[in-house]
């Protein structure tokens, strides 16, 4: 199965965020990407990609002692920026973001010592991804329109591992579907 770990916004913070996307839609040219659904809104800790169901178990119990260790903190979705070119418009984050840094680097650990390949380590970016393109975009005005946003800050509680099931149907604008697999507090017991 195809898993990442994920922090996941509160509902009122995606409906914040809904409010903002709707006007960067409104701006020329936004038909040329291909916009995130709300369901698809996350901060990824670390991306997996295809999961043995028996490893599971494991990355599980060690996604649970990340979370043990680490205490909740605050954050909130703010400003944007762009990756590969305009090739992904995203949102980004504020806040504890050392906080959130620390959690991701907990949950890649997990992902290795559960025998799962992560390649090299990058710097971890906070970001929520607002739209992908197959080609270079010029999301200038996107990222500027973004620089004013600031959300409200939420109390980061859990680590979520969440499965994506990519679209098979062929039917352009499709969007993955994301389910949590698993769900653990932030506990801040070290």
């Amino acid at each position: 199965m195809r898993l990442f770990a994920a922090v996941l916004p509160p509902d009122d913070v995606v409906h914040e965020l809904a409010a903002e996307v709707g006007e960067l839609r409104r701006l020329p040219g936004a038909d040329a990407l291909r916009w995130t659904g709300r369901p698809g809104w996350h901060f990824t800790l670390a991306f997996y990609g295809e999961v043995d169901e028996d490893v599971v178990p494991d990355l599980s119990a060690r996604l649970a002692r990340a979370a043990h260790r680490t205490a909740p903190f605050a954050l909130a979705v703010r400003g944007g920026g762009q990756f590969g070119h305009g090739r992904a418009l995203w949102a980004g984050a504020t806040g504890e973001v050392p906080a959130l840094r620390l959690l991701a680097d907990r949950a890649e650990a997990a992902a290795r010592k559960a025998g799962l390949d992560m390649g090299e380590h990058r710097r971890y970016k906070a970001h929520l991804t607002l739209a992908r393109s197959r080609d270079a975009v010029d999301v200038r005005p996107y990222v500027e329109a973004l620089d004013a946003f600031a959300g409200r800050t939420w109390t980061v509680g859990e680590l979520v591992l969440v499965r994506s099931r990519l679209p098979r149907s062929g039917v352009p604008g499709e969007q993955p579907r994301y389910e949590p697999v698993g769900r653990w507090a932030l506990d801040g017991a070290g």
